[in-house]
């Protein structure tokens, strides 16, 4: 990518994060006094659930996604109860709590505002917001209005027909006020929301008496409530089309738009009545009144997008559902409106509402998903840089601004952000999110306390243990070791609950032999059991599996301090990943896992399947019984929620593959070792031996661990990127290979002419004969790597080699290997500049990592210095064997 591509990137990304914003639509802030008060719950700031019900919203992805984030930015436990203390810290003094807002409402340059809702005693006024930079107007709450002058005509007239002809002059002259007044930005219904959306009925005056009527009836009783709510059917209606009409019919410079809730509320909203394809005849009525469509319709997003492509007048907003719905739908939502909708007619607002947290997740997280989405669209040659920039700036800016006639220019500078500002915005672009997320492997906030330092928070391992069900009865906490066993503590389900209660971490001592031992629980000289870490659940790890009853957590060791332990495999993986996003790198992994079935016939006794013909996707060897363990293994993964791409048989006697699905780096290693557990499980239980053993059979191919890689952040589209980071790989690769080929026997699986990526240090496009094969742009797969590797230090030291050589900007010195490298003569290879072949031993393999100074550094000279060290014993315990005993002892043990 040229010099030009990379400013246009550039000016993307700045656009994407930075770019001010028109926020379009949105509540006024509770006072200082109300919120401290608690008069609005912090669990509703991402869900309209109100009553009884908001006891479960805890449990969503948003509200899970809302307290981590939060809690980064306050610097305070990830849990709803340590996020409220911060928060109610923050309000008991004046000015404390004014320079918060001024944070959360940091690059928002206009708020249009609707302030008639609630009890209006307990809000700021609309102008709140000029206070902190953000220049406010208001948005008329059409039915608000409509119901206090429905209750003031109610009591001035006794009769019903003279309080309806005074309740409509009133009504039509409170709209001509406000179109008129410059401070009115427009108009706000809820008809769709409160009543089905069907206005396709003109202003039918008789309907809405009738309606009328029955309002004036009640409200003449004794002791009866003053009306405040308009949710009549007819009435209703009326009240809109008056709205409209007048707007369309009086003279004025500026014609104000009329907004219409639509999807995205509480227990009121009937979803069978809600599709705005009912409003396609008032659309059509009403050809110059601009019509917007709020909050993306949800669930009835391309509905929304719909009207909005097809209608001159319609606009689509797709906010409220940022922070209100997972990433996923965020991004979905995005998407589904661009399907078809031109990005001229799309605008965003927070729907921020009594509370400022609202704004400041609602920002953060939709500057987020337009970066993922967008960037996808380019890395698709969908749209260019340039293009995707003036779609962010369109839709957060110049849409708004020309529909509103706010008169505003883009160019000028935004809010000047306080020092603190800046900072809670830095932090919260940074804090560490849930599972299903991929910034919890980004660089965590600056603070006085390290990443290394910053306890690992399990604020949802109680909402996770709920939603797992009545049936767990353990939660199994691992660790997966040097040797790439996996070893764990099995906690009854009663003690693990109890924990989660009352501490703040999930944690349990352990020796720090525990990465010194053997398989054998032999410990490396020199290494003493006297002290203790603690192992720290990670309940974004959570998987209930791999047996009934059972949930398992990965952990992380710590010290007792608190801070991290540079031997973890886990950690270094973390910290690797760290270092990446340092970089502007993030990386996606899909996992192969290829395993052999062997059938027991006695105590630690296993014989190759007695199958027919069973052959590279062969439909026989599918069909096999041994199969039946493999698919009820795929069933309890995708329970587990792991959705298994696809399944085949593999060339060698009982061997299979599975594809486990694409996720960010540190959760599809987690995954993976998951997954093997799975598949270990279900072939016991069935009868059957899976072992991931290299070489199985001797004259069949062998059983590996491919790994497919993407560069996933926006940086990775850009060619010298990912050419750099592949070519550090290549450099590296014999150092690499003590890692991904981690046992004696991995050796015997690397020969020539046999799908194993071959014995030579190159790379290939989709050369199945080259360790490094080329799929598309930054999307390789790595295939020297088998199942007896502990994945977390593999992929770290893979990782660490690739940034290397992206921070160097190293160039992809070796050129295209199209054929089988061990066919090509010397000078063939030459004028490739293949020149070394990949180590013959493991013991050769760690020489090179030895002497690797590079690579030691990054990964940490004492990890190495330790992982060379297990691996020294481990040769040396299985040297003492002959070649079937050998086989024997790892086949029982992978």
């Amino acid at each position: 990518m040229g010099d030009h591509a990379v400013q246009e990137e550039d000016a993307f990304l700045r656009a994407v994060r930075t770019a001010p914003i028109i926020n379009h639509y949105a509540h006024p802030l509770l006072t200082r006094q109300a919120t401290a008060a608690g008069k609005f719950p912090l669990q509703a700031i991402t869900t309209e659930i109100e009553g009884c019900a908001l006891a479960a919203a805890t449990a969503s992805l948003a509200q899970l996604r809302a307290v981590k984030q939060l809690s980064g930015v306050l610097g305070c436990e990830a849990t709803w109860s340590s996020v409220q203390s911060a928060l109610e810290s923050k309000r008991q003094q004046e000015e404390v709590y004014e320079e918060w807002v001024k944070s959360c409402l940091s690059s928002i340059c206009t708020v249009l505002v609707d302030d008639l809702i609630g009890d209006e005693k307990v809000h700021e006024p609309y102008s709140y917001f000029n206070k902190f930079g953000a220049e406010s107007k208001r948005l008329v709450r059409i039915d608000h209005v409509a119901a206090k002058l429905i209750n003031q005509a109610c009591q001035e007239h006794v009769h019903p027909d003279m309080a309806f002809s005074s309740f409509i002059m009133s009504l039509k002259n409170a709209i001509s006020a406000n179109i008129a007044n410059p401070m009115v930005a427009g108009f706000k219904s809820a008809i769709c929301y409160r009543n089905s959306p069907d206005t396709s009925q003109s202003e039918n005056k008789h309907q809405a008496f009738i309606a009328f009527q029955k309002i004036h009836t009640k409200r003449k009783r004794k002791e009866a409530e003053p009306f405040s709510r308009l949710q009549y059917d007819g009435l209703s209606e009326y009240v809109v089309h008056c709205l409209a009409s007048l707007i369309s019919e009086l003279a004025s410079p500026y014609t104000k738009p009329i907004q219409f809730h639509t999807g995205l509320g509480d227990s009121d909203i009937t979803l069978t009545k809600a599709s705005l394809s009912y409003l396609h005849s008032f659309i059509k009525q009403y050809p110059t009144v601009p019509i917007v469509l709020l909050h993306s319709g949800y669930p009835f997003v391309r509905e929304v997008g719909y009207l909005a492509t097809v209608y001159a007048n319609v606009y689509a907003d797709i906010g409220l559902v940022f922070p209100m719905v997972s990433r996923d739908g965020q991004e979905k939502v995005i998407r589904q409106i661009l399907e078809l909708c031109p990005s001229s007619k799309v605008l965003w607002s927070t729907g921020g509402h009594y509370l400022p947290e609202t704004y400041l997740l609602a920002v953060t997280q939709m500057r987020k998903g337009f970066e993922t989405v967008l960037s996808e669209y380019v890395k698709k040659e969908d749209l260019t840089w340039i293009e995707a920039r003036d779609f962010v700036e369109d839709i957060l800016f110049r849409n708004s601004n020309k529909l509103y006639n706010l008169g505003l220019d883009l160019n000028s500078p935004p809010p000047v952000l306080t020092p603190q500002s800046e900072t809670a915005q830095a932090e919260l672009d940074k804090a560490v999110l849930d599972q299903e997320e991929k910034e919890q492997f980004e660089s965590e906030p600056e603070s006085d306390q390290s990443d290394s330092d910053r306890p690992k928070s399990n604020f949802d391992g109680l909402a996770k243990l709920k939603r797992a069900g009545d049936s767990i009865q353990y939660v199994r906490l691992c660790w997966h070791d040097i040797t790439g066993t996996t070893r764990g503590r099995t906690i009854p389900i009663r003690r693990a609950m109890s924990i989660l209660q009352s501490k703040p971490d999930f944690k349990f001592s352990v020796s720090t032999s525990a990465l010194a031992l053997l398989q054998t629980d032999e410990m490396l000289p020199g290494v003493s059991p006297a002290k203790e870490w603690d192992l720290c659940a990670d309940f974004r790890s959570l998987r209930i599996g791999p047996r009934k009853g059972l949930v398992t957590v990965m952990g992380d060791f710590q010290e007792k301090d608190g801070s991290s332990v540079f031997l973890c495999p886990r950690t270094i993986l973390a910290d690797t990943l760290r270092l990446a996003s340092s970089h502007n790198l993030e990386f996606i992994l899909g996992f192969e896992i290829e395993f052999v079935l062997l059938k027991r016939t006695g105590v630690r006794q296993f014989e190759m399947l007695d199958g027919d013909a069973h052959g590279w996707c062969s439909v026989t060897a599918a069909d096999h019984d041994a199969a039946i363990a493999v698919e009820e293994a795929v069933i309890k993964l995708d329970e587990a929620g792991i959705y298994v791409e696809t399944i085949h048989p593999e060339s060698a006697f009982g061997q299979y593959e599975i594809v486990l699905p694409a996720a960010p780096a540190l959760e599809a290693v987690d995954t993976l070792i998951f997954a093997r557990q799975v598949l270990s499980a279900c072939a016991d239980s069935h009868g059957y031996k899976m072992t991931l053993y290299p070489k199985p059979y001797a004259k069949a191919t062998g059983t590996a661990a491919h790994v497919h890689m993407s560069i996933s952040s926006p940086r990775g589209s850009d060619q010298d990127t990912w050419e750099s980071f592949y070519a550090g790989i290549l450099k590296h690769l014999r150092s690499i290979l003590a890692y991904t080929c981690a046992s004696p026997v991995s050796y015997s699986r690397l020969v020539d002419g046999c799908w194993a990526g071959g014995t030579w240090v190159t790379w290939g496009c989709q050369n199945r004969e080259t360790p490094l094969r080329k799929i598309e742009d930054s999307h390789w797969e790595l295939k020297c790597m088998d199942g007896l590797a502990n994945p977390y230090l593999a992929m770290a030291a893979i990782f660490s080699a690739g940034i290397d050589a992206v921070e160097l900007g190293q160039k992809l010195l070796l050129a295209e290997c199209t054929d089988d490298p061990a066919t090509l003569n010397e000078e063939q290879r030459k004028k490739l500049n293949i020149t070394e072949k990949l180590p013959a031993t493991l013991l050769e393999a760690l020489g090179s990592l030895k002497e690797d100074e590079a690579l030691r550094e990054i990964l940490g000279v004492d990890s190495v210095e330790r992982y060379i060290a297990v691996k020294k014993a481990e040769m040396k315990m299985l040297g003492a064997m002959d070649d079937t005993a050998q086989r024997q002892w790892i086949i029982e043990r992978y």
